[in-house]
């Protein structure tokens, strides 16, 4: 049995076996995860290793993928981005893809979903546009701004928070340390640990090793498209040769 199967918590992703293609291009060759409710996994390794791929492939937004995919206990191996969003499943890509032209305020309205009860009945967590200024400031102090009128770290909270305004159970969140200066890197971190205490989960494409140690509980590190290694946060902070060999540059 594997680590992730000794473990608790209530399996919402889980993927087997997930190949998948960029025209004849294959990147991914039988990916193995998992993500459990309450928590927050990296996925770690190298540009090009195959952690963006991995997330557009769970997402449906890849033309050709194989593997199982199940969300929530529902089959997602076939569904569209679309349909795959409304069942609960978010995604922050890497490239914001907000609407420049639109408000702050607007943009979170483009995103709002229903609220959402998890399988037991209880409540899962909603957001408002008030709950998510208190979780992003800058975002508060500029409800009016257009989205092209603000600095690339401001557009990446946007982007998460409109995400948010989907009341997603499970959040895929690309590189979001990525580009972004110190302090949005620091505040994107609080946010992630704010979203998991809220009993959001997140499933985190990283390759820096500090913002991931700070909010991650387990990790996978990908070579080439392929799982070299999975196991907790800390068991993969204290492995120098797994991190040598596929995260060091």
């Amino acid at each position: 049995m594997s680590d992730e199967e000794n473990m608790g918590g209530e399996l919402l992703l889980d993927v087997r076996a997930l190949a998948a293609w960029y025209g004849a291009a294959q990147i991914l060759f039988d990916v193995d995860l998992q993500v459990r409710r309450g928590e927050v996994v990296a996925l770690m390794g190298r540009n090009g290793a195959g952690k963006s791929t991995t997330l557009k492939a769970v997402m449906g937004m890849l033309d050709k993928r194989r593997g199982t995919l199940s969300f929530m206990g529902r089959d997602i191996s076939h569904s569209e981005p679309h349909e795959v969003a409304s069942h609960g499943l978010g995604f922050v890509p890497e490239d914001r893809r907000i609407f420049t032209d639109l408000t702050v305020t607007e943009n979170l309205e483009v995103g709002r979903q229903v609220p959402r009860k998890w399988p037991d009945g209880s409540a899962a967590p909603l957001w408002t546009p008030q709950q998510l200024f208190r979780l992003f400031p800058n975002l508060g102090e500029m409800p009016d701004r257009p989205g092209g009128r603000m600095s690339g770290g401001e557009q990446q909270m946007l982007t998460v928070a409109r995400t948010l305004m989907g009341n997603p159970y499970l959040v895929l969140l690309d590189e979001p340390s990525e580009g972004v200066a110190p302090v949005i890197v620091e505040q994107m971190a609080n946010m992630i640990l704010e979203l998991k205490a809220q009993g959001v989960s997140i499933l985190l494409s990283e390759q820096n090793m500090h913002f991931a140690e700070l909010v991650s509980d387990r990790a996978y590190v990908l070579e080439k498209g392929q799982i070299r290694y999975s196991g907790s946060m800390d068991e993969l902070a204290a492995n120098e040769t797994v991190r040598r060999a596929y995260l060091s540059v």
